[in-house]
């Protein structure tokens, strides 16, 4: 039975994207195979991380949302050298300014995001679906996040995120998702995770999958590339098994 996954954070620059990638490929790397839906359409960028420009995109989740193809034909294949043959396909929303602007202007039927996931899971085969949602609550992030197995919310060690964050809890938990993971990133070297760790889960009543703290090897990369690739025995790659590890997915834990 396949899992669906939203991704999200109250605030941008939280590191969404980033983390999205690192879950996807550590859960391909067990032999599974993962698809990524980009519906950040109005500032998409997780294409970057997977080493795709505009070129290398022939079609995008907006044609499939303005009824030019079928939305498994806009997935790439960007899969990297895997052990053991598991497979990610991301569908990417598009870089063209004229299509971010109709998006804006225009807007787009919901429901034809819901029957796209359904979809993508079929006629890919995918174990896992991972949605790198839009920051902040709008309609296609609310949807994305009610259909969905688990909700992985993003948030830094800062004030403006603690209160949005409670926000976007709270409505979780009105859509009754199954689950529910708090993930802090961008942590100060000097911050004491455990303090942090008890001060979120007490204030969210949710349980705090995973702390990411701000590493120099990271600022480096600078998105250019898939992190737990590049650094295997990181921590911070020792930190996203982590939180695989806690996901459940309805049938078997992975």
């Amino acid at each position: 039975m396949s899992q669906i996954i939203s991704v999200h954070s109250f605030r941008g620059g939280t590191g969404k994207s980033n983390l999205t990638a690192n879950l996807a490929v550590t859960i391909a790397q067990s032999g599974r195979r993962v698809g990524i839906v980009d519906t950040d359409i109005q500032s998409p960028g997780i294409h970057a991380i997977f080493g795709l420009d505009e070129d290398d995109m022939r079609l995008s989740l907006n044609d499939y949302l303005w009824g030019r193809c079928r939305i498994e034909e806009a997935a790439v294949d960007v899969t990297p050298d895997l052990p053991q043959g598991g497979s990610i396909f991301l569908i990417p929303s598009s870089l063209r300014a004229g299509e971010i602007a109709r998006v804006l202007r225009e807007g787009f039927d919901m429901s034809l995001l819901s029957e796209g996931f359904d979809e993508l899971v079929d006629t890919l085969k995918l174990d896992y679906l991972l949605i790198d949602t839009h920051p902040g609550l709008n309609e296609e992030t609310l949807l994305s996040i009610a259909i969905s197995d688990c909700l992985l919310l993003i948030l830094r060690p800062d004030r403006q995120d603690y209160q949005g964050t409670a926000v976007t809890v709270e409505v979780a938990r009105k859509l009754d998702i199954p689950q529910l993971l708090l993930l802090v990133n961008k942590m100060p070297q000097a911050f004491a995770p455990d303090v942090i760790r008890q001060q979120v889960e007490q204030n969210y009543q949710a349980t705090v999958a995973g702390i990411f703290f701000e590493n120099e090897e990271m600022l480096q990369l600078a998105s250019s590339g898939v992190f737990c690739l590049h650094y295997p025995d990181h921590p911070f790659t020792q930190e996203v098994q982590k939180v695989i590890r806690q996901i459940s997915p309805p049938a078997a834990k992975l």
